[in-house]
């Protein structure tokens, strides 16, 4: 798949044609030409506008070689001009000449410093150059000075995101939305730059808290999207009895046991959680769910009604749940009851379910135009006659009511406020307010669990929404049916993955990224078999990429075809770096199943940073104790166990650890999970 920097790049942007500004430019080069000289310069003068005539001739007809040549002359008989200078480094920039762009910038910046095309150009040569710190101040410079161009903190936000400051880089390509909402490379950036904040949360909990409740709590909602639902409802009543934990984990226990077709084990959660935890709302979607499902549809509505007057926010940021994975007959049936009584369903409320049900691809006749509109914080909370308490709001489920009331201590030094305002604000569906609450309860708590948990969340919402947009604004395009798949892998929705990616080989036959995708999801998916064709057949055109190259190596390894993986694993030498790890654990794998245990350990030893399972030191400790290297396969099982007891310390992630059973005395052929 390709890697999120290379997908940063974003759709096509303004930063090569400059038409606004460079119009601007040369109607003031143009008042400067007739002034410039004094009596006696005529023929200088006559030169000088002949070759900006020529330039700008020249630029028209798209010979942007023979303008830059132009300017390069006019630069020499007017050096003093910053607009000419401007006009050389907007040429240079189009035919990709950077340096050549700065120097022509930073002249036009000495002569005036608060010309904006300039500061705006300085700062995307330096970026493009690999030098995003140098940038930024140009960038921040650009934006004070043009206040209304989406593209000065399009660029800066670009900026801040290859310095890894993916909070900033967020912040101003929302900056850059709000300045033009139908800017659809500002949208992408955004959504990829909130993915990023959440693979940021992700690793640092993974390394500090993967022990935590809440550590858990995300893995088994990733088992969930899995389809893997018996596995995460055991991982959810594991995490039960923690004394500190995310909300409505039986909520969470009983929509999993629903996926995984046991209704009676869901009706028991979702009743505990009402009668323990009354402010638990998802258990009225779940009870609502049933009802759909057995054809009760009075009976979900009602639920629904409360639901509703509870908390719009929450309700609209749910609803899905009503229809994932519902049988197409019932929820058919569901949709058409609510077509029959659209008199006693409140107007807003039907609104809300149509959305949901879009989901699934059912919509009532004459709805269509409704449905988008309903999304998460589009509706506001429940205005409340009588002020309460923030915990008593929370306690009855009104969360939205919570977090205004709680929205002042994001100044405030309190913990424990602050932990229920992030609460109150996700599941208000706030998630801007969510992610607030979070950096405060992180500046006060620098290793707080909860803290990276409610802002992993909320960024992954924030995310899909601005991905969503971006996919509305270039629907037909295959690059945004690749966005969706790559965001839906990440999300291990390998199905949905699939789906999407073969809607970009409908519409561009052959498209890399798309081929790349899919062939990376058949093999997420298991369906190696798929894996391999779609990979191969990719290579037909780009025999040399090195992540097709693994891909097909990969497959051959898990189909035990050890030798004719090593070719294209040879050429997979300069895949990404972080995908590094893996290629030396396959050639380590390869090797030691051809016989070559010296070439498989010294690749494998350039793996062990990736050694997530065990598996990797396991191998190890098999291949020392085959040249008779007693102490290395010690320390090597010693690994094993360490890894073992990491992951199984918290119920974590302890349902597909291989048997390691055998540890004390490995034996017989090499094997690695």
């Amino acid at each position: 798949m390709p890697s999120q920097e290379e997908l940063f790049s974003g759709p096509e942007s303004s930063t090569g044609n400059w038409p606004l500004n460079k119009s601007i430019t040369f109607l003031v080069l143009a008042l400067l030409v007739k002034s410039a000289f004094g009596f006696g310069q005529q023929q200088r003068a006559n030169e000088f506008e002949s070759l900006v005539t020529a330039a700008q001739k020249a630029q028209a007809g798209h010979d942007l070689g023979a303008a830059v040549n132009d300017y390069k002359q006019a630069v020499r008989i007017r050096a003093d001009m910053p607009e000419l200078w401007a006009n050389l480094g907007l040429l240079q920039h189009q035919v990709e000449d950077y340096p050549g762009a700065i120097l022509s910038f930073q002249q036009a910046n000495r002569l005036n410093p608060n010309l904006y095309v300039p500061n705006l150009f300085l700062g995307i040569g330096y970026a493009r150059m690999g030098k995003a710190p140098e940038a930024i101040p140009f960038l921040v410079k650009a934006g004070k000075i043009n206040k209304t161009d989406p593209q000065a903190p399009l660029a800066l936000g670009r900026a801040y995101f290859a310095t890894g400051n993916f909070s900033a880089a967020a912040r101003e390509f929302e900056h850059a939305a709000r300045l033009d909402p139908k800017l659809g490379a500002a949208w992408f950036d955004l959504g990829i730059s909130r993915l990023k904040q959440v693979e940021v949360d992700s690793r640092r909990m993974s390394l500090e808290d993967k022990d935590s409740p809440f550590a858990g709590a995300l893995y088994a909602e990733s088992l969930t999207k899995q389809a893997r639902f018996n596995e995460a409802a055991a991982l959810y009543r594991s995490l039960l009895t923690s004394r500190s934990q995310p909300p409505c984990l039986h909520s969470a226990l009983g929509l999993a046991l629903l996926r995984h077709r046991d209704v009676k084990g869901a009706t028991a959660e979702f009743a505990t959680e009402r009668d323990g935890h009354p402010e638990c709302s998802l258990a009225f979607f779940g009870q609502a769910r049933i009802a759909i499902d057995r054809g009760d549809n009075e009976a979900a509505v009602k639920l629904l009604q409360e639901l509703w007057r509870r908390d719009h926010g929450f309700f609209v940021s749910n609803a899905a749940v009503l229809v994932d994975g519902t049988p197409d007959d019932a929820a058919s049936a569901f949709a058409a009851y609510l077509s029959q009584h659209t008199a006693i369903i409140p107007a807003d409320l039907l609104e809300a379910l149509l959305a949901a049900l879009n989901v699934n691809g059912l919509v009532l006749d004459g709805q269509h135009d409704r449905i988008n509109r309903s999304q998460p914080g589009a509706f506001a909370a429940p205005a409340s006659k009588v002020q309460h308490a923030a915990e008593e709001y929370y306690a009855a489920g009104e969360f939205g009511q919570c977090a205004q009331r709680l929205d002042p201590v994001l100044i405030a030094r309190n913990a424990d406020k602050l932990r229920l305002l992030a609460a109150c604000s996700y599941l208000a569906g706030d998630n801007e307010r969510t992610i607030g609450a979070a950096t405060a309860i992180g500046v006060l708590k620098p290793h707080s669990d909860e803290a990276l948990y409610w802002s992993i969340k909320a960024n992954e919402r924030l995310a899909l929404q601005s991905l969503t947009r971006f996919q509305q604004l270039e629907s037909d395009s295959a690059r945004s049916h690749v966005l969706l798949g790559d965001i839906y892998d990440q999300l291990e929705r390998f199905d949905d993955a699939q789906a999407e990616y073969n809607k970009a080989l409908a519409i561009a036959p052959g498209d890399p990224a798309a081929m790349l995708g899919l062939a990376s999801t058949y093999l997420s998916n298991n369906n190696i078999e798929k894996a391999m064709e779609t990979a191969r057949a990719a290579l037909d055109r780009s025999p040399q990429d090195p992540e097709l190259n693994l891909i097909v190596a990969e497959s051959l390894v898990a189909t035990h075809q050890f030798a004719d993986a090593e070719p294209y694993l040879m050429k997979s030498l300069n895949v990404r770096p972080q995908m590094l790890g893996h290629l030396h654990a396959l050639l380590g794998k390869v090797y030691a199943e051809t016989g070559r245990t010296k070439d498989a350990i010294d690749q494998l030893k350039m793996s062990v940073t990736s050694d997530e399972d065990g598996s990797i030191h396991y191998l190890l400790a098999r291949l020392y104790r085959q040249i008779g290297d007693t102490k290395d396969e010690s320390a090597a099982l010693d690994q094993v166990k360490k890894i073992k007891q990491q992951r199984f310390g918290g119920g974590v992630k302890t349902i597909e650890d291989p048997d390691l059973s055998s540890l004390e005395s490995p034996s017989g052929g090499v094997s690695m999970q």
